[in-house]
């Protein structure tokens, strides 16, 4: 593959998830495009670097940059930059109980969570459900049959005018959250969309949960179950393939 040079900047840190595992597998898949060079980092103390690539792919939890840096990000995105956000990039936590498990999202981000369109407040326990496609017709999910998933359905408040691309149904209440009452309003919740910000665009995608065994350190020593969420499924595969060829063209 022929073509000018894209510098990709990886950010994959942060806690309670197997964040070697996820970051070889989004490695593998820039590693399909021979144009693609990449940088890589834990967390986003070195936003300068991330604003000068072509395009920025985030897989975190509860890590986000100081101040300065999300002014900076947000002046990236408003400027041109892509971004291709992923799992629970959208998420910031903070623990009210340890037990039983209660855990509150601070709103205290405001441009970072505005520029992704989203930020993550809640999620029922892990268990099987569906992915519906919503704009069946768009490029970027275009031929891709609704499918099944048993991965972390993330429940968010949304920022802006967001193009939802999947989506999935789901109400009831989850007791391990303050924002825990999700039985009233729409039942229909983002799965991937498409967030423009100025001149630039965030493509979110909420699944790709995993974790293993010391993830959850030091909170539990051991964590007794290996999750894999939707890196099992072909789909999920094919939908990062697609954002990162979005990124990159």
């Amino acid at each position: 593959m022929a073509g000018k040079r894209k510098d990709v900047y990886l950010v994959c840190g942060g806690k309670y998830h197997d964040f070697d595992f996820a970051r070889l597998e989004l490695l593998k898949l820039l590693a399909e495009h021979d144009v693609v060079r990449v940088k890589v980092a834990n967390d986003y103390s070195d936003v300068e670097a991330m604003c000068e690539a072509d395009l920025l792919v985030t897989y975190t939890c509860d890590e986000v940059p100081d101040m300065a840096g999300q002014a900076r990000l947000k002046s990236y995105i408003e400027n041109g930059g892509k971004w291709f956000a992923l799992h629970a990039t959208n998420s910031v936590l903070e623990w009210l109980s340890h037990d039983p498990p209660l855990l509150r999202a601070p709103r205290d981000h405001k441009d970072f969570m505005e520029v992704l369109g989203s930020q993550f407040l809640a999620h029922p326990p892990i268990e099987p459900y569906r992915v519906e496609i919503t704009k069946p017709d768009h490029p970027l999910v275009e031929g891709i049959e609704p499918f099944d998933t048993t991965d972390e359905l993330y429940l968010s408040e949304y920022h802006g005018e967001n193009e939802m691309l999947l989506h999935t149904k789901w109400s009831g209440t989850v007791d391990a959250f303050q924002d825990g009452d999700w039985e009233s309003g729409d039942d229909e919740h983002a799965v991937f969309y498409l967030r423009p910000y100025g001149q630039g665009t965030v493509l979110y995608l909420t699944l790709g949960h995993c974790r293993s065994t010391y993830d959850m350190q030091p909170l539990v020593e051991e964590y007794p179950v290996l999750e894999r969420g939707s890196w099992e499924v072909p789909a999920y595969y094919e939908l990062l393939r697609r954002g990162i060829a979005w990124g990159i063209q």
